[in-house]
């Protein structure tokens, strides 16, 4: 199966159409949903019908909020933004809505602290998937959680517990391997870590990110800076093999790059390695 790639395309435009588009004028079979609240249906069925006459998978609705939240009436919010994303992903015809399961960080809604790694975490994660899944029952969108280094999901053991936890289909994985890296180790067996998670939750994987780790060596302790694809250690060898394998259509979005001239350097040596390796997109 031929992979499909996706990024932000910088183009003011809100008509649909023109949207479509302009993701297949830069070689891109899969794209990120276009801003739209979920009360506008007019506007949501156009970009559905816009999208799929171009063959352009919308792979993910985003709904960055923190649903471990400490302070429960903000948690009950964000909780809320998700199920709203997640009948979005639904409406406009969105492979999933993605967030993370969240931090009992105060300071930072997404940041480490010692609670994000523990069982409580576990046990709360679970109970947030079940609650989103139950209250929305999408038809076909999934709700997926994306890896983090220092809150669960951080491997891919750990993740196949929640997955096997929450035991309901709307429920898939987000693959973002750059997160898991987490250590030396992963960083320079990072081939086998992305085999373990083709092995491990290839059938549930409905989305994917793609950027790249480096170590630098100018400091003392692990630090792990992310960067272009194409700059850093990630194998997108095995990588772009790995999605290849799967039955369903994953997409690979670009993502975190400052301007169209770094996603179109991303773009180009991702497409140089399919090249290189008989893949095609």
């Amino acid at each position: 199966m031929a992979v499909r790639l996706g990024g932000p395309i910088f183009n003011s435009s809100d008509d649909p159409v023109e949207l479509a588009r302009a993701h297949r004028k830069l070689g891109y079979r899969a794209a990120y949903c276009p801003p739209v609240a979920l009360e506008n249906g007019q506007k949501i069925a156009a970009i559905r019908k816009a999208f799929a006459a171009e063959d352009v998978v919308i792979a993910e609705v985003g709904r960055w909020v923190n649903i471990m939240d400490t302070n429960a009436e903000q948690r009950r919010k964000n909780l809320e933004t998700v199920c709203q994303g997640l009948a979005l992903a639904d409406e406009v015809g969105a492979l999933c809505c993605v967030d993370i399961a969240g931090s009992f960080n105060t300071e930072n809604w997404a940041g480490p602290h010692p609670d994000n790694v523990s069982q409580k975490a576990f046990e709360l994660t679970v109970e947030n998937v079940r609650y989103i899944l139950d209250t929305v029952k999408p038809k076909k969108a999934k709700f997926v959680l994306e890896m983090m280094p220092w809150t669960i999901p951080d491997s891919p053991d750990n993740f196949l517990d929640i997955m096997r936890a929450v035991n309901n289909p709307g429920f898939g994985v987000h693959l973002d391997p750059v997160n898991l890296i987490n250590s030396p180790k992963r960083y320079y067996e990072n081939s086998t870590l992305l085999e373990e998670c083709f092995e491990k939750l290839g059938k549930w994987i409905v989305s994917c990110h793609a950027k790249d780790s480096l170590l630098p060596d100018d400091h003392y302790t692990a630090y792990f800076k992310e960067v272009r694809p194409g700059t850093g250690s990630m194998d997108y060898r095995t990588y772009l093999r790995g999605l290849e394998s799967l039955s369903q259509d994953a997409p690979l979005l670009i993502e975190h790059l400052a301007t169209a001239e770094e996603y179109n350097l991303a773009k180009e040596y991702i497409f140089s390695v399919g090249e290189e390796i008989g893949i095609s997109f």
